[in-house]
């Protein structure tokens, strides 16, 4: 994602009011279900139907790969892990490959999105969706601005939510089917004033119009920056903007659960991974991000060195992958 501007990372496109009307009645019903923990219990790692503490494990592991650029070979290993994890777990992988050049030397840069499918029999699909590559340096760092990216929160945090994730859907029943796309590419960024971000989700969206598939996503969903130890996720700009049933679906699942890191006020515009979708596959979709990190005012993690595993919590991605899970089997059990 870019950089803010004040208050605005990015001004989206045009409304696609008549498809978010046909989907507002759709997720809206999402309120009906029922917290599985009794709200006078608190929230924690204990009480939580997440397992948070396996979600970290997997957010170390990725993070002892060490950076994991686009055409890296972090990412190769990175890609290797995951595919074992997710077939092991039952579900279809597959690479989405494609080319680009190197912004600084022109060579030849093979990329891949990863995509994991989950009921593929299923036409009426559902899209969870993080990038999973890092950017080649920190720059934003003010001692060393060329030195190590790790990724933890941007980056490993929303693989890791999925990781575990997967272990829940082959039990999920219902008529949609779920799809994990991890993006290649949404930051392979050496100089910020001219390479180009989110390749990755745009060669994706332009597939998906190009030669559709057989199944359509009705929603979709990205995570990023969701493993901030101080973890407060306000509803992106440019998500309810395009796709306001479905951030509304969410939220008011995270206020049933007791979740309070779900704030129900407009935050950032942000200029991520999902505006492709909204914008050029017409698939409503929704940022869940906490770009501030850790805190409005204080001094950022994004894109420094200091963006690691100890800057996370096991406890933010159980909250947020509890609201997912619930979400998800909400939606399952309604058809427009």
């Amino acid at each position: 994602m870019r950089k803010p501007d004040g208050q605005t990372i990015f001004l989206g496109g045009a409304a696609l009011v008549l498809m978010l009307v046909a989907y507002l009645a759709f997720f809206n019903k999402r309120g009906e279900a029922e917290s599985q923990v009794p709200r006078s219990r608190p929230l924690t790692l204990d009480t939580i139907p997440f397992d948070g503490r396996q979600a970290f494990r997997y957010l170390e592991q990725i993070c002892e790969i060490g950076p994991r650029p686009s055409g890296s070979p972090g990412m190769i290993k990175q890609q290797e892990l995951l595919t074992a994890h997710f077939k092991e777990l039952g579900a279809n992988v597959d690479l989405q490959p494609f080319e680009t050049r190197h912004p600084a030397d022109g060579s030849r840069v093979t990329m891949s999105n990863m995509i994991v499918q989950w009921h593929p029999q299923r036409t009426e699909r559902v899209l969870l969706c993080a990038h999973y590559d890092t950017r080649p340096f920190p720059d934003q760092d003010r001692r060393n601005p060329r030195g190590t990216f790790i990724g933890a929160n941007d980056g490993a945090s929303g693989v890791a939510l999925l990781m575990e994730l997967g272990r829940h859907l082959p039990a999920l029943e219902g008529p949609y089917g779920i799809d994990f796309v991890l993006f290649d590419a949404e930051e392979f960024i050496f100089d910020a004033n001219r390479d180009k971000y989110f390749l990755g989700s745009e060669h994706f969206a332009r597939q998906y119009v190009a030669a559709p598939p057989a199944h359509r996503y009705r929603a979709g969903v990205l995570l990023d920056m969701v493993g901030d130890a101080h973890l407060d996720l306000y509803q992106e700009r440019n998500s309810l903007f395009h796709a306001r049933a479905i951030v509304n679906g969410i939220w008011d699942t995270a206020n049933q659960l007791g979740i309070r890191e779900f704030i129900r006020r407009p935050g950032y515009e942000i200029k991520d991974d999902h505006l492709a979708l909204n914008t050029i596959a017409r698939i409503p979709t929704c940022d869940v991000i906490d770009f501030d990190y850790p805190r409005p005012r204080a001094a950022s993690y994004w894109h420094t060195e200091a963006d690691t595993p100890d800057k996370c919590s096991p406890l933010s991605l159980a909250k947020v992958g509890w609201v997912m899970l619930e979400w998800l089997k909400g939606i399952e059990q309604t058809r427009q």
